[in-house]
């Protein structure tokens, strides 16, 4: 009761309900960006290997990952759709206000997804009805069109944190508003590169995980080990990358947002030689406790010298920023997000070592178990992630301009809740679709692959594929292009 005190204080009652079924829907669809980010880029370069050695093995992965690919970007297109009327249902005051100014973002989005769904729909066409080359070319596109739709979102969400691009009117209201100021906003780039990256990771952790389990399962045929390697040794190449990214942009928050850095390390009083805690509970007096203190720390990582000096919590009004509440769950996901993403690094690093010197997979079930805990972790991180981009931006919905309690609607919180409800229902039987519709795929595919008897380990799985002009083999003439 006391935290929920805290995250109520001095806000409408709507606010709570308002914040949770917005928190729902987003962790929610977030569960599925990834692969709708990413899961095109994977499938081609597959398929852009198995056209290159003529190896069926790469071409029938393929094209069982195309049929995924469309699968989830229908369940996208739905929890997408909430999301949008979410911002205009629940925050109409951010919206009506600010909308003109960053509302391009949610544009660009909604052309990306109608580009995606048609050249989805080309792609799936042209397994069996067109030639393998320009089949290929016709799904160039697809990686493109799926960042433009990131491109999108992610410039309304920088906008969000560091806004830019306007100018007040003497009523509070933005004029002469500059597109391009608003879209380029000082957090863009960095948010949105390690944003992507994340996207890369974790697919590729999680389609590698699917693969990892079969391994472990015994089914140690080419098949599965081509179905892992290359989605893992994309997520395991990025994984560096991405880790350099994550303290890139901890630091543009440490010089452009400072109170929410302060609220993402539990920082109170503004001081050089800051220590750094590993998780902690920050109290409204200021003081910490649990968690491991190291001193100094968090100085030498904000600028790389312990005579830093970093901004702290009550440099601002309590009014204008994060509670200790807040604070806490803002650190504890920044916290959690970086310790995944650690031991992400030493598991790529383990696969690259092995790699490098030998020129083979690992062969401890240590490494495959965890490289199928890998893709859960990074959809957790991903989570973790956005927890402390929107957790640490308190109490503001637009930084340092609109505050949360000015966004929210004024529908009756019982309403709310009762929408809320509905909502839960709606995702609990959408998901559990996509689920039970993944479970069909792949007893169907495994009965196909069954029907061709049994196999050494070594020997390509063969597709049960009812038309003989089947990818790529002959066809007729009448559906030559």
């Amino acid at each position: 009761m006391h935290t929920t005190a805290l995250l109520l204080a001095d806000v409408p009652a709507q606010t709570l309900p308002a914040r949770s079924m917005m928190a729902f829907t987003l962790a929610s669809h977030i569960i599925l960006v990834p692969l709708g980010v990413a899961l095109p880029l994977i499938t081609l370069v597959m398929h852009g290997h198995g056209l290159r050695r003529g190896d069926a093995t790469a071409l029938l992965l393929a094209r069982r990952w195309s049929a995924v690919m469309a699968v989830q970007f229908a369940i996208g297109v739905v929890t997408g759709t909430v999301l949008s009327f979410e911002f205009g249902l629940l925050w109409p005051g951010m919206m009506g206000r600010w909308g003109d100014v960053f509302g391009i973002g949610f544009g660009v989005e909604a052309w990306a997804f109608f580009l995606e769904a048609v050249l989805i729909a080309i792609y799936l066409y042209g397994w069996r009805r067109l030639p393998s080359r320009t089949h290929f070319l016709l799904g160039l596109p697809l990686p493109l069109v799926a960042l433009l739709g990131a491109f999108g979102i992610l410039a309304a969400n920088s906008w969000m944190n560091t806004p830019r691009g306007f100018t007040l009117d003497s009523a509070g209201n933005p004029v002469d508003v500059k597109i391009w100021k608003a879209v380029f906003t000082p957090m863009f780039g960095p948010e949105y590169w390690h944003f992507v990256f994340a996207m890369f990771v974790t697919a590729g952790y999680v389609v590698a995980g699917v693969y990892a389990v079969g391994w472990l399962r015994g089914r140690r045929d080419r098949y599965h080990r081509l179905g892992f390697t290359i989605p893992f040794t994309l997520a395991a190449v990025c994984t560096p990358v991405q880790f350099m990214l994550g303290d890139s942009i901890a630091r543009q928050v440490f010089h452009k947002q400072p109170v929410k850095f302060a609220g993402m390390e539990i920082v109170w009083k503004t001081a050089t030689h800051q220590p750094e805690y590993l998780f902690g509970r920050l109290h409204p007096d200021g003081t910490v406790s649990g968690g491991i203190r190291i001193p100094q720390l968090d100085s030498v990582l904000a600028g790389f010298r312990p005579d830093t000096q970093v901004t702290g919590l009550t440099s601002v009004p309590a009014d204008d920023r994060p509670t200790a509440t807040q604070a806490t769950i803002a650190h504890f996901a920044f916290d959690t997000m970086v310790g995944i993403g650690s031991l992400l690094l030493l598991l790529a690093l383990w696969y690259g070592v092995l790699w490098l010197w030998r020129r083979r997979l690992p062969v401890s079930p240590w490494f495959f178990r965890a490289a199928a805990c890998a893709g859960v972790a990074s959809v957790a991180a991903v989570e973790c992630g956005w927890i402390t981009t929107e957790v640490g931006r308190q109490p503001w919905i637009v930084y340092q301009n609109m505050r949360v309690a000015e966004a929210v609607t004024a529908t009756r919180s019982t309403s709310l809740w009762i929408m809320f409800a509905v909502v839960v229902v709606v995702y609990v039987f959408v998901f559990g679709s996509f689920l039970a519709v993944l479970l069909k795929m792949r007893t169907r595919w495994r009965l196909a692959d069954a029907r061709g008897g049994p196999r050494p380990p070594e020997e390509t799985p063969q597709p049960e594929l009812p038309e003989t002009d089947t990818p790529y083999g002959p066809r007729s003439a009448g559906s030559r292009l």
